[in-house]
């Protein structure tokens, strides 16, 4: 280039900014148009990565449709990473699939060292050589967000450009099987009681018995609650396409929202597509996705209405936020699959926050939080200030990371 045309340049770069100097009514300053060298990000090394697995046995064993015989303990997987700084981070995920194992043997030892503040580099690295395990990803990823917030003073949503909500509406995952207990006294007895409490919305266990029987269930628990509150059920793969056909009938007169995965998940949520098709209320699926891979797949074949991916299975929260991204392009909406203790709901709520609205009109239909009423002492016990329902929503935490103190003492109680 030759030195006029630099000169031009040069000219024109401080033109400029003496104008803008001028219009915003202060004097204009000059500027080499060199850019300023980057910052380093701060100095903060992971020390140490530990597992927890914790287990409750219950008071009364309960379960699902597919639960032969009702469970008798209730299980989690809590990981911790330390830091020289003496930050901590915390994630959980289910304790199954090889995931503590996967953290101890190959992915923890390798985050040694490194600096919780290159996300990035973390989670590429973390997704390497491990198989595509997703629930081992997914908690280390909160834990590490929850040490990036902590380090950078911000919130996990800040963390991710902000909430796009201060509070997320959330149903009660409630009305499982119980032993020595009939669906039809039990049901209905447990949805008033949510109501009392301030649900605004219910889900409920279906499937362990036949169509004819538990369309009665549906109808008494409908019958209890009002045309006001919202109703939704939950499958858990205990039907055939005829069935959940049929199911789905019941489902729709009495205006449920809709029906979560009534048909297996394996393989590849197979069948979905025509469920899809025929089933006259909107159908619920995805909590099964591992990465945002997966859940393209599902979405490209359009296997649902919503779909559900949950923070501690897909791989942590940045994936569940970038699978809603994707359901968005494709009209589907997105409610996360939440079934755990304080941290991975801190985890969900934090996501909830971030996620978009399904369309840009009056926002009657907000991603939902669901929140578990089944007994869990870690959904209570092990953090200081439990997550409480007010007028049928629960608050956003603003502290940095995901917002709770978790406390250590009760988590090793629970250790096994």
């Amino acid at each position: 280039m030759s030195v006029t045309h630099t000169n031009r340049r040069e000219l024109l770069q401080k033109g400029a900014l003496l104008a803008a100097g001028c219009l915003a009514g202060g004097p204009a300053v000059l500027r080499s148009a060199e850019p300023e060298p980057q910052a380093d990000p701060p100095k903060l090394k992971i020390t140490g990565v530990k597992t927890y697995l914790l287990q409750h046995k219950l008071k009364r064993p309960f379960g699902v449709s597919v639960s032969v015989p009702l469970d008798q303990f209730r299980k989690t997987l809590l990981v911790k990473i330390e830091t020289d700084a003496g930050l901590i981070g915390w994630g959980e995920t289910a304790p199954v699939g090889g995931a503590r194992g996967t953290i101890d043997d190959q992915i923890g030892p390798r985050l040694i060292g490194q600096n919780p503040l290159e996300q990035r580099k973390l989670w590429r690295m973390m997704w390497g050589p491990n198989f595509g395990n997703a629930l081992a990803v997914a908690a280390l990823d909160m834990a590490i967000n929850d040490v990036r917030g902590q380090a950078l003073n911000l919130s996990v949503a800040e963390l991710f450009g902000g909430r796009l909500r201060d509070r997320v509406p959330a149903y009660a995952s409630a009305m499982n099987y119980l032993e020595d207990e009939q669906p039809e006294e039990q049901y209905p007895r447990e949805a008033e009681q949510l109501v009392k409490q301030g649900f605004k919305a219910l889900k409920m266990r279906i499937g362990r018995y036949p169509v004819f029987r538990e369309a009665a269930v549906a109808a008494a628990v409908r019958e209890a609650v009002g045309l006001d509150i919202k109703l939704m059920a939950d499958g858990n793969a205990a039907y055939t396409l005829s069935s959940a056909l049929q199911m789905g009938e019941v489902l729709h007169d009495l205006n449920f929202e809709y029906f979560e995965e009534p048909l297996p998940q394996s393989p590849h949520y197979a069948g979905y597509e025509e469920l899809r098709r025929k089933l006259p209320l909107p159908l619920a699926a995805g909590e099964g996705v591992d990465s945002r891979g997966s859940a393209k797949e599902l979405i490209d074949r359009q296997c649902m209405h919503i779909i559900q991916p949950d923070v501690s299975l897909c791989g942590g929260i940045g994936e569940a936020l970038f699978i809603s991204e994707l359901a968005a392009l494709s009209g589907i909406r997105c409610i996360p699959h939440c079934w755990g203790g304080a941290i991975l709901i801190a985890a969900t709520v934090q996501t909830l926050s971030l996620m978009p609205d399904p369309h840009w009109g009056f926002p009657t239909d907000t991603p939902m939080l669901e929140l578990d009423q089944s007994e869990n002492p870690w959904r209570t016990e092990i953090v200081k200030e439990p997550f409480q329902l007010k007028e049928g929503f629960v608050n956003v935490p603003t502290r940095p990371g995901l917002g709770i103190e978790v406390n250590e003492e009760i988590v090793k109680r629970y250790a096994i």
